[in-house]
């Protein structure tokens, strides 16, 4: 383990001998940080928290801190974090409250990039960008391979699908369905991720689709549960794909973005 001597580490800190540890930085109380992780400089990460493999984090992150949330009275809730992770500079993250699950998740291979930040009692899937002073609010759920632009604000409670794309300096207070391209403040739906989905391996029939299923849902003027109704009669059986935007509207509670 490289440690820098100006770096402070708590007795009960369980950290691999293979992490490589800058000068300035804090681990604190009940954190475990597991292999191939790097800690740049100035870093402060409080626990209870853990920490997978190969993470790496720059200056002035505050990774585990409780929230500041009001209802929060300093309990020990967690915040867990896969692998792969980079978490840029001024990076902020909160561990959860015992009113929620009392964790806060992070996936893995994650780029968070400068002064963005997450809530607590949110979790955060696979493959996700924050672009800069993009933040989360509490209890929100972000799924797979969405990209959130700079100065993005998204309300407490919110769900925002796979593959979904926030554009900059957007406000979102409703649920964002799976594959959906959002932008503006307020937000408004502007049209599918077909750019991210065909990044991604998708075929061209599944993009078809879905395409036709967004079609149902936002620019026919139906009602949602009649759009649904005609979605379900568009392929037998449905493609995973579409599966997973039907089910993405259907798990809607705060209410879809429409």
């Amino acid at each position: 383990m490289a440690i820098h001597p100006t770096s402070i580490i708590h007795e009960s800190a369980k950290v691999h001998d293979s992490v490589e540890i800058g000068p300035f930085c804090f681990i604190g109380e009940d954190v475990v940080i597991d292999e191939g992780n790097m800690l740049l400089s100035h870093v402060v990460i409080k626990g209870p928290t853990t920490i997978g493999k190969n993470n790496s984090f720059y200056q002035f992150s505050v990774i585990g801190e409780g929230t500041p949330d009001k209802k929060y009275k300093g309990e020990k809730t967690t915040l867990s974090i896969g692998d792969n992770n980079i978490f840029r500079e001024g990076v902020t993250i909160h561990r959860g409250t015992i009113q929620d699950k009392s964790t806060t998740i992070i996936g893995s291979n994650n780029l968070l990039m400068a002064y963005s930040h997450v809530a607590h009692d949110s979790v955060l899937g696979n493959n996700n960008v924050f672009a800069n002073h993009a933040g989360i609010a509490g209890h929100v759920s972000v799924g797979n391979f969405v990209t959130i632009g700079a100065l993005t604000t998204i309300h407490q409670f919110c769900k925002i699908g796979d593959y979904s794309f926030i554009g900059m300096n957007t406000s979102i207070t409703m649920d964002i369905p799976a594959y959906i391209k959002v932008a503006a403040d307020p937000a408004r739906v502007i049209g599918l991720n077909t750019v991210g989905m065909s990044r991604n391996n998708f075929s061209d029939d599944s993009i078809t689709i879905i395409k036709k299923a967004y079609k149902l849902i936002y620019r026919k003027g139906f009602k949602l549960e009649d759009a649904l109704k005609k979605i379900d009669r568009l392929e037998k059986p449905a493609r995973p794909e579409l599966q997973a935007f039907i089910d993405s509207i259907k798990s809607s509670e705060r209410g879809l973005l429409r």
